[in-house]
C-alpha cells in the first residue's frame, strides 16, 4: 500500500468545482490576449471586448477538460522515458528562477551568473532522486529578453534528462521550441516525445495576461506540454481562507485549460500551481508554511478529481541559511506533496521565498527526498513467512547478521543515504573533524563536480545549439557568450 494524504472530502471538492465554474461566469476571467478572447468568443463564451473579460460556461469549460490527457511522458535526451504526469507517481526537480545564490563561503546571497547555473545543473545531473533538471537560477550578466532561452541552452548541453523550464516572452517561446526540436529530431518528433514542460503562469486573481494567454496557445499547438502554475496569495491576493484560494486556484487552472484545450484539443497540460499564505506580520509569501502546503495538496486532490497531471511548488524553505528552519520546512512540505501524489514535485534547494538557490541544499534536500521515496513504497512483505522462517537455528542469539537473507534484503528495505547524513558515532564524527551538516554537504557538491561526466551528444548538435544561441545573443548586444566557469 502507498501510503497517501487528503484534506477534501467528495463534496468538498464538489463545492470548490461548482464555485470555481460560477467564477468563471461572474465575474469572469479576465482575458488580455485578443486571440485567446476570439478563441473563446468562437466557442460560445460571452466577450466583453471593452473590458478583456471572458464569462465562460461550464459547458463550455468542462467541455475542454474532458478533452485533456490524464497522462503523459517526459523524455530524456537519448529518447527514453524518463518522467511519467498522472496517476500517482511523484517525482522531484529543483526550484527554478532564483535570482540569487547562496555563497557557500561566504554565506552571502549574491546575484547568479552563467557558472552558478552550469555547477546547478551539475549536481542535479549526478543525483538521481531528481527525474529532471529546471532552469534554476536567472544568469544576470545575460540580457533578460534572452534569459529565457539561454537557462535553456545551459541545461541541454549540460544534461540529459528531461526539464522543467518556461518562456518569458512570446517573441521567446517559439525559438525555445526549435532549441528543444534540434535534440528531438524535429518539431512533430518533439510532440510525439517531448523533453520539457513549460510553467505558464496566471496573475491573480483571475488573470490571464496577453504573454500568458498566447503561451497557452502556442504550447497546445506545438504538442509541448503546459504546466499551469496558479498563485493565489492567501490573504492578499486570493481569499483568506485556504478552501477559498483553492476555489481561485481551480477557476484560474479551469479557465488556462479552456484555451489551451481550444488551441488543440488533447494537448497535454499539467494542473499545477504554487500558492501560499500572506504573513501579515512580515509582509511575506512564506512557501514553508504548513498551511501553503495543505493548499497544494489540497488543489491537487481537486485536479486528481478531474483527471489531470499535477503539479506543485514545494521542498523550499524561506530560511537564508541552510540551517534547521531549511530542513524543517523542506522536509516537512516534500513529505506532504509526495503523500497527496503530486507527479512533480519543484523546489528543492531554494531559499528566502524562492529567490535564492544553494548547490549545498540542494544535495541535502536529495537525501529528505530518497527518504520520503522510500516512505512511498511502504512496508511491503519481502519473504514467504514474515518472521518464523528467519528464527531457524538463531537459539536466541541475535545473530540475523550471519543471515544470506539479510545482506540480500537490508538494500531493498532500507534508503542508504549519502554520507551528508549523519549516522556514525560520536567517536567517528569527532575524528572526521566534528563537520556539521552543511560543512559535509560541501564536500559532497565537490565530491559529485569532480564525478559529473558531459553526456554525449550526437555529433554536431551541440555545436548547431550554440550557433542558434551565440546569433540571438549578438542581436542583443552580447559579442560572446558568457563563459562557463
Amino acid at each position: 500500500m502507498q501510503p497517501n494524504i487528503e484534506f477534501l472530502t467528495p463534496d468538498i471538492i464538489n463545492q470548490i468545482l461548482d464555485e470555481a465554474f460560477l467564477l468563471l461566469m461572474k465575474p469572469g476571467i479576465k482575458v488580455q490576449s485578443q486571440p485567446a478572447r476570439r478563441l473563446l468568443a468562437e466557442a460560445g463564451a460571452q466577450v466583453d471586448e471593452s473590458n478583456e473579460i471572458a464569462h465562460i460556461s461550464e459547458k463550455l469549460a468542462r467541455q475542454a477538460l474532458s478533452s485533456g490527457p490524464h497522462e503523459f511522458s517526459l523524455y530524456n535526451l537519448k529518447g527514453e522515458k524518463a518522467v511519467s504526469y498522472g496517476g500517482e507517481a511523484v517525482h522531484f526537480d529543483p526550484g527554478s528562477s532564483g535570482v540569487h545564490i547562496l555563497d557557500a563561503d561566504t554565506l552571502e546571497h549574491r546575484p547568479s551568473y552563467t557558472p552558478d547555473l552550469v555547477r546547478l545543473i551539475k549536481v542535479t545531473e549526478m543525483l538521481p532522486q531528481y527525474a529532471a533538471q529546471s532552469t534554476a537560477v536567472v544568469c544576470n550578466e545575460v540580457p533578460k529578453a534572452m534569459g529565457d532561452l539561454y537557462r535553456l541552452f545551459l541545461v541541454l548541453i549540460h544534461s540529459i534528462k528531461p526539464v522543467i523550464s518556461g518562456a518569458f516572452s512570446i517573441h521567446t517561446t517559439q525559438m525555445m521550441f526549435d532549441m528543444l526540436a534540434i535534440f528531438a529530431g524535429g518539431r512533430k518528433e518533439l510532440a510525439a516525445k517531448p523533453l520539457a514542460v513549460f510553467d505558464v503562469c496566471p496573475s491573480p486573481p483571475l488573470i490571464w495576461s496577453d504573454f500568458g494567454s498566447q503561451n497557452l496557445i502556442d504550447l497546445a499547438r506545438a504538442g509541448v506540454p503546459a504546466e499551469i502554475v496558479s498563485m493565489p496569495l492567501a490573504g492578499a491576493a486570493a481569499p483568506v481562507t485556504l478552501l477559498g484560494a483553492v476555489v481561485q486556484h481551480a477557476a484560474e487552472c479551469i479557465s488556462g485549460i479552456t484555451i489551451h484545450q481550444l488551441a488543440n484539443p488533447g494537448a497535454p497540460i499539467v494542473w499545477g500551481g504554487a500558492p501560499a499564505i500572506f504573513d501579515m506580520r512580515q509582509g511575506t509569501t512564506p512557501m514553508g508554511a504548513i498551511e501553503t502546503a495543505m493548499m497544494d495538496a489540497a488543489y491537487a486532490q481537486v485536479g486528481k478529481s478531474l483527471g489531470f497531471p499535477t503539479h506543485t511548488y514545494l521542498a523550499a524553505s524561506d530560511a537564508k541559511l541552510v540551517d534547521a528552519q531549511a530542513g524543517l520546512e523542506t522536509g516537512m512540505s516534500a513529505l506532504i506533496g509526495a503523500l497527496a501524489g503530486i507527479n512533480m514535485i519543484s523546489g528543492a534547494g531554494m531559499l528566502d521565498f524562492l529567490a535564492c538557490q544553494s548547490a549545498e541544499k540542494l544535495v541535502i534536500d536529495a537525501e529528505a527526498i530518497g527518504m520520503v521515496k522510500r516512505l512511498l513504497q511502504g512496508i511491503q512483505a519481502h519473504t514467504e513467512t514474515l518472521a518464523t522462517a528467519l528464527f531457524e537455528g538463531i537459539n536466541f542469539k541475535a545473530d540475523f547478521l550471519k543471515q544470506r537473507i539479510t545482506r540480500q534484503l537490508f538494500a531493498k528495505e532500507q534508503y542508504l543515504p549519502s554520507a551528508v547524513i549523519d549516522r556514525g558515532s560520536l567517536r567517528t564524527w569527532q575524528e572526521a573533524g566534528r563537520l556539521d551538516t552543511f560543512a559535509r554537504a560541501k564536500l559532497r557538491v565537490n565530491e559529485l563536480l569532480k564525478a559529473y561526466q558531459p553526456p554525449k551528444l550526437p555529433p554536431g548538435l551541440e555545436g548547431e545549439l550554440t550557433a542558434m544561441v551565440t546569433k540571438l545573443a549578438r542581436q542583443e548586444g552580447m559579442e560572446r557568450l558568457p563563459a562557463l566557469e
